[in-house]
């Protein structure tokens, strides 16, 4: 009986998407923890030079109103769309727009940290985590 070419080449291509998939998973990981370990040493950081912290406000996403929150930590951005909290979880502080989180505030849900900020963004403009976090420690409380 001859083996079909057609099903081996499947085979073949179901395997290396497999493995494609897996290594990028594992290049996730590695990232994400890095970028983890750079916002604990800022927290460390930011701790130790007293930086003053701030209760942490959300965006809606069309930026067109700002909502409370229970967080507290700094903003690691001018334009206070990324922060981090003092259990040093990384946030992006942008939340869909609801009557319920103008008159209750928003609970915006922390997520892994990039470690390159605008990553992939259209306007082509992106930022080490590191670096942004470094200009943040050096800005002391002189931040917007």
């Amino acid at each position: 009986m001859v083996m079909d070419d057609g099903a081996d080449w499947r085979e073949a291509r179901r395997h290396a998407v497999h493995a494609h998939a897996a290594a990028d998973e594992r290049l996730r990981q590695a990232e994400q923890a890095e970028a983890a370990g750079l916002v604990r040493a800022f927290v460390a950081e930011a701790q130790h030079r007293g930086l003053a912290t701030t209760r942490l406000a959300a965006l809606s996403y069309d930026g067109r109103h700002r909502y409370r929150t229970r967080l507290h930590g700094w903003y690691v951005d001018r334009a206070q769309r990324r922060a981090i909290d003092l259990a040093g979880r990384f946030h992006l502080l942008t939340v869909p727009a609801s009557l319920r989180s103008l008159l209750f505030g928003a609970t915006p849900e922390p997520s892994p940290p990039p470690l390159v900020i605008g990553r992939g963004g259209r306007d082509g403009e992106s930022l080490p985590l590191e670096v942004l976090l470094r200009r943040r420690l050096s800005a002391g409380d002189d931040w917007p």
